[in-house]
């Protein structure tokens, strides 16, 4: 399948094949759902008004739905809703004789999207943040416990999450300040307050919850596997040193919610279906309501990298190269155990899959790790600029694709930048 609509460049990350939501705003417009192909963002509204899904069943209203700043009605909509609009929008940009195509002005339905701002994708009523790589566990454990005790008990057991804070979720290029904090950096001392000096990364994926389900009532794998709508990137921003003085007994709180940055664009589950692989093998096989039934592969092959830009320098630098195939806990997994306590899920809610550290020294998806808590320097190239964590004015990118005969379906980027603290 063809965009003839638009052109389309093979490098691209948002061939006909990937078809992602966003939401977006231009030309003083107010913000609204589109949708990326190529170097143009389509205007779902205004193929709306041209008829272009008036024969979806379930999507009664879609110029209203599409109209919002925010995906949140469409994501309650549903998978087949999901998937009769990606399937109009493929036959619409590749079918020269389509009907609406034939009525369609290009000015009027796409924009560049050089020409664009970004918006979330949706109102985050809640945020939950997993830590689902074995990889990554088990170098913080080694760190901070040993080497016996790296894993805690349960972590083999069970998907470990935390419920993170949704209001401080950011949009990728939103600057996010330092924070201040209580840390400890001498432990026969009391505690001192000031400026974070352990800033961090954290390179994960995370989803969006599609229909959800009511309170009380748990999700099994089958229907959580219909209620993701789709994926971004995600910076999990950490603060190590506040975190390391707060976390105990309740988890982690200042150190994590000053922010953390998605991506704009959700790539939906369809767009990556072929890329499905086998998760890595759970040992001890993981209890009946986290394992049953399902023929199809929990995991998925999408490449992920992070690159900083030092203050020092104009150029991009390489730091990890990871892949989400290595997550122990598949997102479906983390879903239905996040509600088989009968948590209700909602349309919009986010899920972040935790760190996501591979098996070898360059796919290690954090500074903690890379530096081995500081305690050695991460080369930036050849720039002769070292890091241990993140300095102020620092900018993190992360990117992701997976790789297709032919196109590649790409998560666009995610960054943000450091600033200093405010002071206090």
């Amino acid at each position: 399948m063809e965009c003839t609509f638009v052109p389309v460049s093979p490098l691209s990350d948002f061939p006909i094949q990937n078809l992602p939501f966003g939401v977006y705003s231009a030309n003083g417009e107010s913000a609204r759902v589109g949708v990326a192909i190529g170097d143009h963002v389509l205007d779902l509204a205004a193929l709306s008004e041209l008829g272009l899904f008036a024969q979806i069943e379930g999507l009664e209203n879609s110029h209203a739905v599409f109209s919002k700043p925010y995906l949140n009605d469409f994501m309650a909509l549903g998978r087949p809703v999901w998937r009769a609009v990606r399937k109009q929008l493929q036959e619409f940009l590749s079918n020269d004789g389509h009907p609406v195509r034939q009525q369609a002005d290009k000015s009027l339905v796409c924009v560049e999207l050089s020409k664009v701002k970004m918006h979330l994708p949706a109102k985050i009523g809640d945020y939950t943040d997993f830590y689902a790589s074995r990889e990554h566990a088990t170098n913080v454990g080694v760190m901070f416990r040993g080497k016996d005790n790296a894993l805690m008990p349960n972590w083999t057991h069970l998907p470990v999450g935390y419920h993170g804070r949704a209001s401080s979720v950011v949009v990728s290029g939103t600057p996010l300040h330092r924070p201040n904090g209580q840390r400890r950096p001498d432990a026969s001392k009391p505690p001192v307050f000031g400026p974070s000096v352990r800033l961090d990364y954290e390179l994960e994926m995370a989803f969006f919850v599609g229909p959800g389900n009511a309170l009380g009532e748990p999700m099994s794998l089958e229907q959580a596997e219909d209620c993701i709508f789709g994926v971004v990137l995600m910076n999990d921003w950490s603060a190590r040193d506040i975190q390391a003085w707060e976390y105990v007994p309740l988890g982690p709180f200042l150190g994590k919610n000053f922010g953390t940055t998605v991506s704009p664009w959700v790539v939906t589950m369809d767009a990556l279906e072929p890329f499905r692989v086998a998760q890595p093998l759970q040992d001890p096989p993981p209890l009946p309501y986290l394992s049953g039934g399902l023929a199809t592969p929990g995991g998925y092959d999408i490449s992920l990298e992070v690159h900083i830009k030092p203050h020092e320098d104009t150029e991009y630098h390489l730091l990890t190269k990871s892949n989400l195939k290595y997550m122990y806990w598949a997102l479906r997994q983390q879903l239905t155990h996040h509600s088989i306590s009968g948590c209700n899920m909602r349309p919009g809610d986010l899920c972040g899959t935790g760190t996501i550290s591979g098996p070898t020294e360059d796919s290690f998806g954090s500074m903690l790790e890379l530096s081995w808590s500081g305690q050695k320097d991460v080369v930036l190239g050849k720039s002769g600029v070292t890091r241990k964590f993140i300095d102020d004015n620092d900018v993190i990118r992360i990117t992701g694709h997976c790789q297709g005969n032919g196109f590649r379906i790409g998560f666009g980027e995610c960054v943000g930048q450091i600033l200093p603290a405010k002071h206090i």
